[in-house]
């Protein structure tokens, strides 16, 4: 199968990002726009942890890295060609730094401190990946730390979000939903699997 290659500029936030992207991935002729109203409604902060899960060519990490520095962040995606993008695209933007690592999910993630866990899940296909990030993304936050998904679709992620995270806020941007999970105590997934 043949690829292309599409290069995007844009500024973020002011932060002017360039994005070497290809066919096969999610989104390759402009930056989704679920993507852009999840981070408008995340605060970076000095001293964050940050996990973009399920990365595809870079945008959430790399602007991430822009933020709060690239030892901070650590990006995990399925694909090969997802990873390979992603990593040149750290280069391409100044932040060389970045952890790169091709991970099933959390598979290859060993850290359990973040304090921001970032996702544009795919959810046009069943539930079973957003379920798996969810529950397993909640244990990998430190005490206060956030989940933040963005989709088209608003109940079952709300209802998804309350029974792992007690709560839930959630933000309508652009057509899409923005939640945004606190965890607020230690196991509660734990306790609710008892």
């Amino acid at each position: 199968m043949k690829t292309s290659v599409e290069m995007i500029e844009i500024t973020i936030n002011s932060k002017e990002l360039k994005f070497q992207t290809d066919s096969v991935l999610f989104s390759p002729k402009a930056v989704d726009k679920g993507t852009l109203a999840m981070l408008s409604v995340v605060d970076f902060r000095p001293g964050e942890k940050v996990l973009d899960l399920g990365c595809g060519y870079g945008v959430v990490g790399i602007f991430a890295a822009k933020m709060i520095g690239q030892e901070n962040v650590i990006m995990c995606d399925i694909s090969s060609q997802a990873v390979k993008c992603s990593r040149e695209n750290a280069v391409l933007n100044g932040v060389p730094e970045i952890t790169v690592l091709e991970s099933n999910g959390f598979a290859q993630i060993t850290d359990r401190d973040f304090t921001l866990i970032l996702s544009n899940p795919p959810y046009h296909a069943d539930f079973s990946v957003p379920k798996y990030f969810i529950e397993e993304g909640y244990k990998r936050l430190k005490l206060g730390g956030k989940l933040v998904m963005v989709t088209k679709r608003l109940e079952w992620y709300k209802r998804k979000f309350i029974s792992v995270f007690g709560g839930v806020k959630i933000f309508r941007v652009d057509g899409y939903y923005v939640f945004m999970g606190e965890k607020r105590c230690k196991n509660r997934v734990s306790r609710r699997k008892e």
